[in-house]
């Protein structure tokens, strides 16, 4: 069994803890005005708002909310005391974002009893590690249904799924519940007469696979109740990297560049959903006779928006000469700090690298934007068009725009 434990309203009961003159007010936790809702507390859900949404639409439908600026500092502090918690039940957790957590809780009644009473000891003891902070647990055979039943009984609920119970559970599920299916594949497949899982289940792996590219074969194992994945505790990282082989080798520096981009969009993000920004970026070379050449920058102060990390990467790249055809290229970030740390040069007015403290601010509120939109819709619902190439296909109705 998997156990997926998820913070309630995290951010905004971090503001709320902190600050008990906020406990049942609406409290939105975003960027400014032109920003979007990074989290919201329950008050303010009853109105409308939602993580993703525009700062302005959620001032709107909830004009006497309390609007606070994200304190990634504090949050990455309580999650890490959350995180400590669980490890006193089990070395095998994997922490899959700043108020999310799994855990391979197989062979667990031994020690603390059956499921209930279990997942009501780790509750009492996250409350206790945060001072009062509720979160929501699903139990389930595998990492995907935990998960969906993590969100079951929120906020500060409970759903364990036994193994015999999970096939008829999955299959009266709506397919929007499944983990990846976001709103644009819930329209398309209601298109097509198809609504709950039981239904989809009739489409074959060859169909989805057509309609939705390399997802729709793994959304027909999740469907019927297949998931692999095990927990995979993992140590501090010490970097966070991506780098990609081309088909062919290319001397193209505009191939070259993009590729960049895109690792610049996977490391940032990466780098955000852990509360990291790192000062150290490293571009890595292979060439087609496999010789290897990396080139490193480091900053002033940490960063993490994928533009920055994308610009020390491009001008990286540009100094560096291709005597042969590029085989591979990669792009890295070490010397992490907190993502709160400071992004300005004391005394001197100017950000990280040389960015301007305006156009990096717009950059983290743009990245902001973005990674919202990813977690609300799917990996695919937007693409820097600079990735995008005119005539590809990314799938059918993938959401790609």
């Amino acid at each position: 069994m998997i156990l997926h434990l998820d913070m309630d309203a995290f951010f905004a009961s971090v503001e709320q803890k902190d600050n008990p003159d906020l406990r049942g007010r609406p409290v939105i936790v975003g960027g400014g005005e032109r920003g979007v809702v990074s989290t919201c507390s329950y008050e303010a859900r009853a109105f409308g708002v939602h993580s993703a949404m525009p700062m302005s639409t959620a001032r709107r439908l909830c004009p006497q909310a309390v609007v606070l600026p994200c304190r990634h500092r504090r949050y990455a502090e309580v999650s890490r005391q959350v995180m400590a918690a669980l490890g006193e039940f089990s070395p095998l957790v994997e922490q899959a974002s700043v108020d999310e957590a799994y855990m391979d809780a197989s062979g667990l009644e031994r020690l603390f009893g059956p499921p209930e009473v279990f997942v009501a000891r780790l509750k009492r003891r996250v409350a206790e590690a945060t001072d009062g902070l509720t979160c929501s647990v699903g139990l389930a055979p595998v990492k995907f249904l935990a998960k969906i039943c993590s969100d079951i009984r929120k906020p500060d609920g409970v759903y364990i799924l036994p193994p015999e119970e999970a096939d008829v559970f999955l299959r009266r599920l709506p397919v929007g519940k499944i983990p990846g299916v976001g709103r644009r594949m819930v329209q398309d497949l209601q298109a097509l007469g198809i609504s709950t899982v039981e239904q989809l289940r009739v489409c074959g792996p060859e169909f989805l696979e057509r309609r939705y590219g390399k997802w729709g074969r793994t959304l027909h194992e999740r469907i019927h109740g297949r998931d692999e994945r095990g927990v995979q505790p993992v140590r501090e990282a010490k970097s966070e990297s991506a780098e990609c082989t081309f088909a062919r080798d290319t001397r193209d520096r505009a191939l070259l560049e993009k590729s960049l981009l895109a690792h610049a969009e996977r490391v940032g993000a990466r780098l955000r959903k852990n509360g990291l920004k790192g000062r150290t970026i490293t571009l890595k070379v292979k060439f087609a006779d496999f010789r290897q050449i990396t080139r490193s920058r480091t900053l002033d102060e940490p960063v993490c928006a994928t533009r920055t990390l994308f610009e020390v990467g491009r001008e990286l790249l540009r100094a560096l000469p291709l005597p042969a055809p590029v085989r591979l290229v990669g792009l890295g970030v070490s010397g992490f700090g907190d993502a709160a740390a400071q992004l300005f040069l004391p005394g001197t007015g100017k950000a990280a690298g040389g960015v301007d403290p305006r156009e990096e601010e717009r950059r983290q509120k743009l990245d902001a934007a973005l990674d919202g939109l990813r977690e609300r819709f799917g990996p695919r619902i937007v693409q820097r068009g600079r990735l995008f190439t005119p005539g590809e296909s990314a799938g059918k109705n993938s959401g790609t725009v």
